[in-house]
């Protein structure tokens, strides 16, 4: 019975995004030819927020927050945990300045959604051309950092399954080292209530933990990034430990196995 009442409220979530988003992304689309930038991501954080807040309300999918006193005024690299598609809608509306995030082109190509994207300061790589690929993430990371912006992107590259821990990889800390910014880990543990490849959510409560900047000056981009690493899956485990109850700890970065 639990698992249909999750279902039906899970398509009414869907259904309600599907209807907001269509006139939204209009509405963005044609501002856009007239508005400058800033009222076009906030035109569209509003919608990401209107559909946390249906998660919120329609399926009970509730957020705790960790570590916003760590949060720095001056732009920085963030670099999350990525279970769901949760995290993508909510950080926008929690972070205090414009976030600019790394993804694949592709995505521009999804009605109303992705046309709204596109009007959006992001940068949309081609992963097929890898050196073109980080060659416009240098360069457009930089230039929308120097504007106040933070670029996020997600180490792991794809979503990982609750109490998995995906291929970290180091573009994100090499980008913070090349534009001498810090980096700052994130953990959440949205699948525990949005799980991966899945519009079935589950009422519960998602936590998001922050963690302290960590300089990038003087390091090398795949010693920083398994510092970073060991923070956010030691965190993961604390926030979400039945996740990992069955799974022993990772040593730490050079120790012997």
């Amino acid at each position: 019975m639990r698992m249909f009442f999750n279902a039906v409220r899970s398509a009414l979530f869907v259904l309600f995004m599907v209807v907001t988003v269509v006139p939204w992304a209009l509405a963005v689309v044609l501002v856009s030819l007239f508005a400058s930038g800033p009222t076009v991501y906030r035109m569209c954080v509003g919608w990401l927020n209107t559909s946390i807040w249906g998660a919120k309300v329609i399926c009970g999918v509730q957020a705790r927050l960790h570590g916003m006193e760590n949060l720095p005024d001056s732009p920085v690299v963030l670099l999350s945990k990525h279970q769901s598609t949760w995290e993508t809608f909510a950080y926008p509306g929690l972070m205090p300045h414009p976030l600019c995030y790394v993804f694949k082109r592709e995505l521009l190509y999804i009605p109303f959604f992705g046309w709204a994207m596109a009007r959006m300061d992001m940068i949309h790589i081609d992963r097929s051309k890898r050196a073109e690929a980080w060659n416009l993430v240098a360069a457009q990371g930089r230039e929308f950092m120097n504007k106040g912006h933070w670029v996020i992107m997600f180490p792991e590259g794809t979503r990982a399954a609750r109490g998995a821990r995906g291929n970290y990889k180091s573009g994100g800390t090499r980008l913070a080292i090349q534009t001498e910014r810090p980096v700052l880990p994130i953990a959440v543990t949205s699948a525990r209530c949005w799980p991966r490849k899945s519009f079935v959510l589950r009422p519960g409560v998602i936590d998001v933990s922050i963690g302290k900047p960590i300089p990038s000056t003087g390091r090398q981009p795949d010693e920083l990034m398994r510092e970073v690493e060991t923070w956010i899956e030691a965190e993961m485990r604390r926030l979400d430990p039945q996740a990992y109850a069955q799974t022993p700890p990772a040593a730490a970065p050079g120790a012997p196995n």
